[in-house]
Order: C-alpha cells, then structure tokens, then sequence
C-alpha cells in the first residue's frame, strides 16, 4: 500500500458522514452485543438493508465496526449475569462473573474493554499488511480454482456444525437449491419458478437473511422468560463501583497473555467457520497452561478474562481475511458482509485491491479505527450501556420485528420479500430448534452463484482436454480438493469416535 493510497484513505475517512457511521456502529454494536440472545449477526443483518442507499465506504464501515464491537458488548453480560450476550463471549463467563460477586466487575470490564480493543486492532492489522498479499497470488486463480474454492468454503463452513457433519451438509445444500431459483444465467432457463414471474430474480438475499438471523432469534428469544433474572440485573450493575483500570502494575502481566491471545484469534478467524467462541477457548486454555496462577483461571481470574476477549475479537479482522480475498467468509457475520460488499460492486478478490483501492483501503483502516473507538468509549460508558440488560424482551421483541420488517420492504419495496423474510424466520427458528445453525444456508446462497459460473467456465476453457484431466492437472485444484474432502473426513472419523465409546 502507497503513501499516497494511505493519505487518501484517511481523507475519506475523515467525512463527516463516514465517521456518524463508523461511531454509530461501534455503539450499535456494544448496544446489541450488550443484550442477551442478540449477536452480531443480527444486529448486521438488520442493517444491511438500510444500508442499500448509503455509499460503499459508510456503509461497511459502520457494518464492519458493529461486527466488532458486538463481540465486546457480549462480554457485559457474560462479566454481570454469567449470560454471555454473544457466542463468542462464553470463555468470559465463569471468571467475570465470579469477579462481580466479589464487586469488582466494573474492573472486569476494563480489562475486557483494553483487550478486546487490543485484540481487534492487532487483527486489523493483520488484515492490512496480509489480505493484499494473499489477494496477489488470487492472479493464479483461473475458473476451476475459482470453483474449488467455493466448494472448500461449503465443506469447511457445513463441517464445523453443531449436530455434526451430515446436517451441516444437509444446510449446505438446501441453501444451493435456494441458489438456483429463478433464471439460469447462462441459458436464461427458468428453475424453481413453478410459474411465479417474482422468482424470475431469485429470491433476494438481503430478505432472506433478516429471516434467519433476525425473526429466528426474536422468536427463540420470545420463549425464555427474563423476569427471573431483574433483581440479578439490578444487583449487578449497583455493584458497578470504583475505578474501570486496574492499576499498571497488573497490566504488566496482561501484555504477553493478550498478544499471544490476539495471534490464536486473528489465525483462527482466517480458518472458515472457526468462530469466536472457538478461539476464545482456544486462547484460555492455552493461557491456563501457560500461566504462573492456572488455579485461578476459572474462579475470577483477570488473566483469563484477557485471554478470551483479545482472542475473540481478534477472529472478526482474522474472518475478513479470506472474506475479501477469496470471498470464504471467516464466520456467519462475515458471511453476511459478502453480501453487503456484493450489494456495492465490491467483488472479493485480487481486483479488488486495485481497481477498488480507494473503497477497501478506506473500510479496512475503518475497521482499525473502530476498534480504538471501541475502548475508549468503552472505558467512558460502559457502566452505562450495561442497563441496557435492563430492558425486558417483550419490549425489545416487538422494536426487532418492526425494524426487520421495514428494512425487508425496503429492498425493492415489495411485500413479497417481506413473506420471504417471514418464511425464512420460521425456517431458521425450526432449525435452531434441532440443533442446526444457518451458516451453512447462507453460505451456500452467496457462494452457490460463484461455483456454478467458474463450473461452467471451466467446461469452456479447458479446451481439449478431458474435464477430468484439466482439474486434476492444476495444483492449487488438487490442493483445495484435499483441503475439502480433508474438511469433511476428520468431523466424520470424530463422530464415529464418540459413537464407538457411546456403545
């Protein structure tokens, strides 16, 4: 990156627009991550559409920037309730709950806000010096790469499942034949459409997404009762007293533990479907073993708390890696800002660097810089975005429903797309339901396009040779095609394992 594309980069970002957007994320973020059942997720999947107007640069800064710091609001309520507000939050759980019965959760959450910012920045920029590198050796990628790695991302995102390999499978797939409805792009056949002229386009992503992630969650959430827990609530956050920072001796002890947590969430954010929650395990563990006190990892320990969120966090700059370099999203968020940087003419790959430079410099460097934003507003309000968790479910349920609807309508100002969100809420609310995520299904929908287009170029292109014989005959083909099956051997063999011991 020059000098010249850094300077315009910051110029961008120092709009007055892109920076309401870039604040207006990172507190989106914290709010929504803050509250129980909401993630990340969601809380993009609900802005996506209300995005569709806004330029390229605002809208996935401030996209990218809730993606974030949604993974730092969860620790709140993983740190005052022993309730993490997201997946990636739940290392965070045992020892920042166990700080707030001895009253000091307010400083639990200081060392949570540091290292989640200190995390997210050193993946941010891991993102900037490693993306355009590996975005270079995409120039190598002809159509039948290209297919390949669509699949690998289908294989590795189905494969890390809960409920094992075959459902995730089973989710990949139904979301592939969602991809084919409507036109064939080659041919102009129709498919799917049973004689229904609206399908003609396919079923709309933006719609589709809000469904799954947005009305599936309201409806979950809808079940639980929450009363229980406003005396525990309001217990913790009156205990919300003292000084956020602990003092700097303590710090000291913090920085090997972050840098090195950092390091595992950045490189497990790049591995596809490797999540928060993974790395933030990953990270404890590693730093329990580490430790000089491991007896303490568990019952209130600092050190962990540390651990945990500068490794989760780190995974959201990490999943963006493979996202805008080989459009294999890193995590069910990410995947959902494919679709965002699609919407815009952004296209993930080597092109990307360089006939969009002026876009993705400025979006990257965003992402950076939401993530200073993060702590420092995180160290001035989080006492007071914690009573946030005071807000009951039957008042919140309704906002969510009534914001998704009108950013589902907003697409093409249809209210077609509007049953389709609400048809796809029920599908993903039945598939939680059994134990079946839907990242697989919107993977499948975005990457689906891609596999069957380099498919059919690739038949074109490999002139006289024999199709098989032109695959087997690239070595990035032949590397991917390990990869995959590599992907879906080991999830199968560890199944088997535990069902062996079961009998």
């Amino acid at each position: 990156m020059s000098l010249n594309i850094l300077a315009e980069s910051f110029q961008t970002l120092f709009q007055w627009e892109v920076l309401m957007a870039l604040l207006g994320g990172v507190i989106g973020g914290m709010v929504m991550g803050a509250l129980p059942g909401f993630t990340g997720a969601m809380g993009v999947a609900l802005l996506l559409p209300l995005t569709f107007g806004m330029p390229a640069v605002s809208s996935l800064v401030m996209l990218t920037a809730l993606y974030t710091s949604a993974i730092y609001g969860g620790s709140i309520t993983a740190i005052l309730l022993h309730t993490p507000g997201t997946p990636a939050s739940g290392a965070t759980a045992d020892d920042g709950f166990e700080l707030t019965k001895r009253g000091n959760g307010l400083q639990a959450l200081g060392v949570s806000t540091v290292c989640s910012m200190s995390g997210g920045f050193i993946s941010g920029l891991a993102l900037l010096f490693i993306a355009p590198m590996l975005a270079k050796v995409c120039l190598l990628f002809g159509p039948a790469e290209y297919f390949m790695v669509a699949i690998f991302g289908l294989t590795i995102i189905a494969s890390l499942c809960s409920g094992g390999v075959m459902k995730g499978l089973a989710c990949a797939a139904f979301g592939l034949s969602i991809s084919c409805i409507g036109l064939d792009s080659q041919t102009g056949y129709p498919r799917f459409m049973y004689g229904n002229t609206w399908l003609a386009d396919g079923l709309q992503t933006i719609p589709l997404l809000i469904g799954l992630f947005s009305i599936s969650q309201v409806m979950i959430m809808s079940e639980e009762t929450q009363g229980a827990n406003s005396g525990l609530v309001d217990k913790a956050i009156s205990n919300l007293k003292g000084k956020i920072l602990l003092p700097a001796k303590d710090w000291v002890s913090f920085i090997f533990p972050t840098l090195r947590s950092s390091v595992i969430g950045t490189l497990v954010g790049i591995l596809p479907g490797a999540g928060g929650d993974i790395a933030s395990y990953l990270a404890v563990n590693v730093g329990k073993n580490s430790s000089k006190h491991p007896e303490e990892y568990g019952k209130g320990s600092y050190e962990a708390i540390a651990c945990a969120e500068s490794a989760n966090n780190a995974v959201s700059g990490g999943a963006l890696i493979p996202l805008l370099t080989l459009s294999i999203p890193g995590s069910s968020v990410a995947a959902i800002l494919l679709g965002g940087f699609t919407m815009h003419g952004l296209v993930p790959g080597s092109s990307l660097f360089t006939e969009h430079a002026n876009e993705v410099y400025p979006i990257i460097i965003g992402f950076i810089l939401s993530n200073i934003i993060l702590g420092l507003l995180g160290l001035l309000a989080v006492r007071y975005i914690a009573k946030v968790t005071i807000v009951p479910v039957s008042i919140l349920a309704p906002i969510i429903v009534v914001l998704a609807t009108l950013g589902a309508y907003a697409v093409n100002l249809s209210m077609t797309d509007v049953w389709v969100m609400a048809i796809f809420g029920l599908i993903g609310y039945l598939m939680r339901k059994h134990d079946m995520i839907t990242s697989p299904i919107v993977l499948a929908i975005i990457l689906g396009p891609l596999a069957e287009k380099n498919l059919l170029r690739s038949m074109v292109v490999k002139k006289s040779a024999t199709f098989f014989g032109y695959y087997m005959s690239r070595p990035i083909v032949l590397v991917l095609l390990a990869l995959s099956l590599i992907s879906i051997i080991i999830p199968v063999i560890r199944e088997f394992k535990i069902i062996k011991k079961k009998h």
